[in-house]
């Protein structure tokens, strides 16, 4: 009778190390999708920021150097007031720090994971290798909970930084140099 791949150790270790690689690549995925987040919400606030701030300067001046230009002034002060209510509506700061938060901490996961499958897996127990990829695969699972959903554009961005190399560490490429030995042997 064949051995189930939960009887055979090496089956079981093989699994372990294809799931590591599942969550190391979801985190990976999910990290620079949230990266691309917060670069977008850091534009959403300098794009109304720098008109609201420039647009308040105005009016005052205005009002202060001209006595024909109230109705301006008047205008200009609306239009900084509306866009600075959009601005705290939006949050764009709040957003950015959270989408940044959530990006490092799928950088966690990402790094635990792909430490645990390249350092440790060979010489856990079964049993606590389990136990690790259940532990990492909750802490995905609440940074999917405690994340806002992205938008098409960062995805395709975190994608297309991937792609590129984003993600590539200089030991893991096949051009790397080797690490030279220390001189007392170790």
């Amino acid at each position: 009778m064949a051995e189930s791949p939960q009887s055979d150790p090496g089956a079981r270790r093989a699994a372990i190390a294809d799931e590591l690689r599942r969550v190391e690549e979801s985190a990976m995925y999910s990290a620079q999708t949230q990266f691309e987040t917060a670069k977008h919400w850091r534009g959403v606030h300098l794009l109304m920021g720098i008109p609201t701030t420039l647009l308040a300067a105005v009016a005052g001046t205005t009002a202060l150097v001209e006595s024909t230009g109230r109705v301006a002034a008047g205008i200009l002060a609306l239009v900084s007031a509306g866009l600075g209510a959009v601005m705290t509506t939006v949050n764009a700061p709040q957003r950015m720090s959270h989408a940044t938060a959530c990006a490092n901490a799928y950088l966690e996961v990402q790094t635990a994971a792909r430490q645990t499958r390249t350092v440790d897996l060979p010489v856990l127990a079964l049993d606590d290798a389990r136990a690790v990829l259940a532990e990492l695969t909750s802490r995905c699972g609440e940074q999917n909970r405690a994340a806002e959903p992205p938008g098409r554009r960062a995805y395709r961005r975190a994608q297309s930084n991937i792609e590129g190399g984003g993600q590539t560490y200089a030991v893991d490429r096949a051009d790397a140099h080797p690490v030279p030995a220390s001189r007392d042997g170790a």
